[in-house]
């Protein structure tokens, strides 16, 4: 379990603190809107109203003692970019911030924060990716080389096991895990045999992913 700061709670910032109590951390919620505060009560720890660029009212909550400081404004890249200036001056371990362009992305990593989401641009990749392809079911970008999908199973690998396709060897692609009817099964081996009414999780390069199955 994690103390997390979440400053900004809109939209996105509601589904992250409603995630993060799903996964049992410690919330401390900040905006300068009332009406957002009291919508995200019933997901988080703590909640206070108040200005994140103010440097006092940050000290007061004392930034350095939370394991991640998650900031989330959109209505104010100004206002994102001082919170994330003073979070990491006023000594916060980890600071992740929103950026919504390319340019922000780049200002933010300068000037305090440690990592930026951008869920926008992963947003419209997952979705390109997943939609054009009748047979990827889900998409999860590792770095800019490497990614796991979820695919279907092609028509001439059923029935066959996992050591007899060797894609490993021919593509340098592994066999994370099997999904059928919605169970997740992670224990593959070489004698795993692949069933039609199955999905597989695959972890690689983008490109062998893309030649091996088409994509």
């Amino acid at each position: 379990m994690k103390n997390i700061l979440l400053i900004g709670v809109g939209r996105f910032g509601r589904h992250i603190a409603m995630h993060l109590n799903q996964l049992g951390h410690q919330v401390m919620a900040v905006d300068r809107n009332e009406e957002r505060i009291d919508a995200v009560m019933p997901y988080v720890t703590n909640a206070q109203i108040g200005d994140s660029v103010n440097a006092d009212f940050l000290r007061s909550l004392g930034v350095g003692n939370y394991d991640v400081c998650i900031v989330t404004i959109g209505s104010s890249f100004q206002d994102s970019l001082e919170t994330a200036c003073l979070l990491k001056e006023l000594g916060a371990k980890w600071v992740v911030s929103r950026a919504e362009r390319d340019v922000q992305e780049k200002f933010l990593l300068r000037n305090g924060a440690d990592q930026v989401v951008y869920p926008e641009k992963q947003m419209a990749k997952w979705t390109a990716i997943r939609y054009s392809s009748d047979h990827v079911f889900d998409y999860i970008e590792i770095d800019s080389q490497y990614a796991i999908f979820e695919v279907e199973i092609p028509e001439n690998w059923i029935g066959k096991n996992v050591g007899q396709l060797d894609i490993r060897k021919k593509y340098g692609i592994n066999i994370l895990a099997t999904r059928k009817y919605g169970k997740t099964d992670v224990a593959v081996s070489p004698e795993t045999v692949l069933d039609g009414d199955a999905t597989i999780l695959v972890l690689g390069e983008y490109k062998a992913i893309q030649k091996c199955f088409r994509i």
